[in-house]
């Protein structure tokens, strides 16, 4: 059957299409027998309002643009769940599109989003993003923007984070606990924000557990198409040192996956030889080999609060007062890839 429009309505009640409109609308222009007569045939014909003209009347899209690095990673795909489960009962439709870590994607990304009238966006940096004028630029035209996990420090906007440095520190001071001394760190570029942020918490329990900073444990690779190799090299410069670290601590996914993943193609056995702790929010973490000790991020709330901040920024733009930083727990699981072993002195 074919969509009925309003001018179908106006034609078949001999009724002007303003009429109409405005019996929609349930307008007190328009009297009540003339209102109960196209509600009627309204619903008679299963009549249903166009978004698309809608928008255009209201000057607003219903729509909130949403750009990440990657759904497949089990995080960003939480994020999006509660993104959605807020938008939905707001009365918004999300569009998602993917960096895979590139910034000219990103860009391209958002300049896409923004020739379609999205309301707003929610943003998570490539890992490639160091200028964010395309972003400063549209904040500064009036655009409401919102940062989620990956967020920039120069832009002046609501930010939704994990709580990296306390996630860090706990996961290496649990790692120190179990009896490892030669802890390395296997971390995202180094300009991001959460680097700087697990890197701190990292350092700061080795400071306050007596043990020496070695910049030789820490190594930055790149998330983009060649993560696997820059990971594998990573991994294997660690493993070849004169004193190989006894512990692995991860900040992410794919990094975590990866890293075990070489330690299984050397044979070397986790947690009696190397412990490792991730930053990691696969669902399948108890199912690996061992099962993974892993620092969770809260991220369908941070998706949540983020486009909460969002939806407010969007319908009240005189009422933003001051801008917030929304920090959120992470919580350690732990499980046996960082079991304790015998200390020796």
């Amino acid at each position: 059957m074919d969509t009925i429009t309003i001018k179908d309505i106006a034609k078949a009640l001999h009724l002007s299409t303003s009429t109409v409109s405005r019996a929609l609308r349930n307008s007190y222009e328009i009297n009540a027998e003339t209102k109960r007569l196209v509600m009627e045939y309204a619903e008679k014909m299963n009549y249903r309002p166009n978004p698309i003209a809608l928008s255009l009347r209201d000057s607003k899209s219903k729509s909130i643009g949403v750009i990440i690095p990657e759904i497949a990673n089990n995080f960003f795909s939480q994020l999006i769940n509660g993104i959605e489960s807020i938008a939905y009962d707001s009365g918004y439709h999300v569009v998602i599109f993917q960096s895979h870590e590139s910034y000219e994607r990103e860009v391209a990304n958002t300049n896409y989003l923004v020739s379609r009238k999205v309301d707003g966006l929610l943003v998570s940096l490539s890992s490639l993003t160091t200028n964010l004028w395309h972003f400063e630029d549209l904040i500064n035209r009036g655009l409401p923007i919102v940062f989620l996990d990956r967020v920039p420090k120069e832009v002046e906007t609501h930010k939704v984070v994990a709580d990296n440095y306390a996630g860090s520190y706990e996961a290496t001071e649990h790692l120190i606990r179990s009896g490892r001394r030669r802890i390395a760190h296997l971390t995202s570029p180094i300009y991001l924000s959460i680097t700087s942020e697990r890197l701190a918490g990292y350092k700061q329990a080795l400071e306050d557990n007596g043990i020496q900073f070695d910049e030789a444990y820490v190594k930055y690779c790149d998330h983009g198409g060649k993560v696997t190799s820059e990971n594998e090299k990573a991994v294997r410069e660690m493993l070849d040192l004169p004193e190989p670290p006894d512990a692995i601590f991860t900040a992410s996914d794919r990094l975590t996956t990866g890293c075990m993943s070489v330690l299984h193609q050397r044979h070397i056995r986790i947690p009696e030889e190397i412990a490792i702790v991730g930053f990691t929010n696969i669902g399948v973490a108890d199912l690996l080999h061992p099962p993974l000790t892993a620092v969770v991020q809260p991220a369908l709330e941070m998706g949540q609060q983020g486009v909460e901040l969002l939806i407010r920024l969007i319908e009240h733009p005189n009422k933003a007062g001051d801008f917030e930083t929304r920090s959120l727990k992470t919580s350690l699981v732990i499980r046996e890839s960082s079991a304790g072993k015998i200390r020796r002195e």
